[in-house]
């Protein structure tokens, strides 16, 4: 009973917030629902009992569905727990819905790891990144790029890729495609041993000279878009 009511309050307040967003009067949301001010208002101070028949228009004038207008609020909606693929030496934390209609998957990654645990990846598509804390080691098939706090890159996963860390743990925001998502995400592998933190760790040889065109943009780059 105390969940329902508790629901009731939150579907009343959607309601009243929804209409105040779109700077609307009670008589102007009223009027779009077909029914009076006073019962509006009623209905979102709780004075009147809330019927289907009512929140179907309102829910469809406030340009939202009825399934989110009485989605119930649950802790698992807020709260984003981490998954760990200690194989990979790596914790996600997915900071997108699975059912988001444009198909992108953006995910918080911690990487311990400094050299890949399984052979290089490749499937259709792009990935993009930027670097949060530490320095990230982005390895293209043959290729070697440090990408550093504050800078981002974009490639082609069509190139056999790697996401480890260079010199410690790194934190990045990556953002895949649908076939990016089921490559690195969901299929994790959850029981093997990390063994990324024991390896020792060799100097990665990078040229300078040599143009990188897959770092879309450095730290200052990003500072002036």
């Amino acid at each position: 009973m105390t969940q329902e009511v508790a629901l009731d309050a939150v579907i009343r307040a959607r309601i009243r917030g929804l209409r105040i967003a779109r700077g609307w009067s009670l008589d102007a949301l009223a009027g779009r629902c077909h029914m009076s001010a006073s019962t509006l208002s009623r209905i979102e101070t709780g004075h009147r009992r809330i019927s289907i028949d009512q929140l179907v228009p309102i829910a469809r004038a406030l340009g939202t569905s009825l399934d989110q207008l009485v989605e119930p609020v649950d802790d698992d909606d807020v709260i984003i727990r981490p998954s760990r693929d200690r194989g990979c030496g790596t914790t996600s934390w997915m900071l997108s819905r699975e059912d988001e209609p444009h198909g992108l998957a953006v995910a918080k990654m911690r990487i311990t790891a400094r050299r890949p645990g399984h052979q290089l990846g490749v499937h259709p598509g792009h990935e993009w990144f930027t670097v949060l804390s530490g320095t990230a080691r982005l390895q293209l098939g043959e290729r070697v790029i440090l990408v550093e706090a504050g800078q981002a890159a974009r490639f082609s996963t069509m190139s056999p890729h790697a996401i480890t860390a260079a010199d410690g743990p790194v934190e990045i925001i990556v953002i895949f495609d649908r076939d990016g998502r089921r490559a690195h995400l969901d299929a994790i592998d959850l029981t093997e041993p990390s063994g990324g933190d024991e390896e020792s760790h060799e100097d990665v040889k990078v040229s300078r000279e040599t143009p990188a065109p897959v770092a879309s943009f450095t730290a200052g780059d990003a500072d002036d878009h």
